[in-house]
């Protein structure tokens, strides 16, 4: 479980093909990093399979790429980072679980004030819980959705902290991006949909 409060920003040093998917080799100024542990790299939930000082090495298997943009990767890649939430940990952002729903497209940047907006076309999976004022992550990163401008379109604002701390602050149109909706949009979707199968029928 996490956050989407990205605690540092990664360099991809090595991408390895393997009969299962792809190893990636990543540089990170984290201490006391083991094999087992969960990183979110660019939001997606990974399992270390090795650390060494300065750098760890996950596994994309094929279920993750199929999700992400990890297929593509390369070396030199700035990835957002964010270790396992904690027991007693401060939950600054909003519960994210790593489970990618999808990738979505920059497709507008503008600047308004101090803040920079960006409208991001996104898949259906992450259209059907996107609410003005609800929570996406976004590259792993916990934002707040401002509107919504046309279909399929969401739009978020981000302040100079997000864009100097994370590799959002790059975001061009035509960025691909990894995107989680809200887990408590979703749990509440699957809890509801019976009743709402009920309705229908009953009307």
């Amino acid at each position: 479980m996490f956050t989407g409060l990205v605690s540092a920003v990664g360099v991809v040093r090595a991408v390895r093909r393997t009969a299962r998917g792809v190893q990636l080799t990543i540089s990170a100024p984290y201490r006391g990093l083991r094999a087992g542990e969960s990183v979110a790299v660019d939001g997606a939930c990974l399992t270390v399979v090795r650390a060494a000082r300065g750098t760890f090495t996950v596994d994309a298997v094929a279920t993750t790429r199929s999700r992400t943009t990890f297929g593509s990767c390369r070396a030199g890649r700035r990835v957002n980072l964010e270790r396992a939430l904690r027991v007693g940990d401060r939950l600054g952002g909003h519960l994210v679980s790593g489970h990618v729903d999808g990738v979505g497209i920059v497709v507008g940047r503008r600047t308004l004030g101090d803040a920079v907006l960006l409208d991001i076309r996104v898949p259906k999976a992450v259209a059907a819980f996107a609410v003005p004022y609800g929570s996406l992550a976004v590259h792993g990163v916990s934002l707040t959705i401002n509107a919504r401008p046309r279909a399929g379109v969401v739009q978020v604002a981000l302040i100079p902290h997000t864009r100097r701390t994370t590799t959002l602050g790059r975001a061009r149109p035509g960025t691909r991006v990894h995107l989680e909706a809200d887990q408590i949009g979703k749990f509440v979707q699957r809890v509801a949909a019976p009743y709402r199968a009920a309705v229908r029928a009953e009307g």
